[in-house]
């Protein structure tokens, strides 16, 4: 029986819990709204000014060439066993080099390597090469360059004509990245949960008692009685006590 009420009587205690924290948060709730501005405006500030954007564009290309002919199923077949292949051959040294000679990049294979991608969508016969640049012109001429020095590549391996090109690399409008309004939004809700959290936090470590319900609830008494304390009261009769002194003082004082 007993146990049955110190379970009973602990989960009462743990939804008055929570609920006092839902109350100090709702209290505090300027906090919060604080903790999200500051937030929105600590990402969006670093999102704008001190990260670089930087700018994606894509080039189509397709394996085979105009002359080409495709009359059986194990020709496709062939074709989807090279795409792999020339994902790789398109980020040989020899493919990349000849892309920084002939844009006269300022950078190295390594790190124009890993800022290009070769990518066969799922059941095509295509190749997107992409290039991300800190400026937008010159991400679609390494695009489109390197997706020529691919076509000729091709074209030796396979003693065939370039493959055709679906679609040129233009100068993208909008940065790729960062992405200031999901910066903006992610910042701000961290704000709003650390400035809750700190809330939360103070709350649960403080264990003064400050009302007749704090000594029942965390004590397990009963109060008898309470006695009021009147602050404003008893400064005010302090001041008046200072005056009547000073007062006092002057008239005492003798005359020159």
């Amino acid at each position: 029986m007993n146990e049955k009420v110190r379970t009973s009587g602990t989960e009462e205690l743990g939804e008055i819990d929570l609920l006092d924290l839902v109350k100090v948060i709702w209290h505090r709730f300027w906090v919060v709204l604080l903790g999200l501005i500051v937030g929105g405006a600590a990402a969006f500030s670093v999102a704008t000014y001190l990260m670089t954007p930087k700018y994606q564009a894509t080039s189509t290309i397709y394996i085979f060439s105009k002359t080409t002919s495709i009359t059986s199923l194990a020709d496709l077949q062939i074709g989807s066993q090279l795409t792999e292949d020339f994902q790789i051959i398109a980020k040989t040294r020899d493919v990349i080099e000849s892309v920084i000679l002939e844009l006269n990049l300022n950078t190295t294979y390594e790190r124009l390597r890993n800022n290009v991608s070769v990518e066969n969508p799922a059941s095509s016969h295509m190749l997107q090469i992409t290039a991300v640049d800190t400026n937008s012109e010159r991400a679609a001429a390494i695009s489109n360059k390197l997706s020529d020095k691919l076509r000729d590549q091709i074209a030796d391996i396979m003693n065939t004509d370039r493959p055709s090109v679906v679609q040129r690399a233009t100068p993208p409008a909008r940065q790729s990245s960062p992405n200031v309004r999901n910066m903006t939004i992610l910042g701000a809700l961290i704000g709003a949960f650390l400035f809750a959290a700190v809330i939360v936090v103070r709350y649960l470590m403080d264990d003064t008692i400050k009302t007749s319900d704090d000594v029942h609830k965390f004590l397990n008494l009963d109060v008898l009685a309470e006695i009021p304390f009147v602050r404003s009261q008893t400064s005010h009769n302090a001041k008046d006590e200072k005056k009547h002194e000073k007062g006092s003082g002057q008239k005492s004082s003798p005359k020159a």
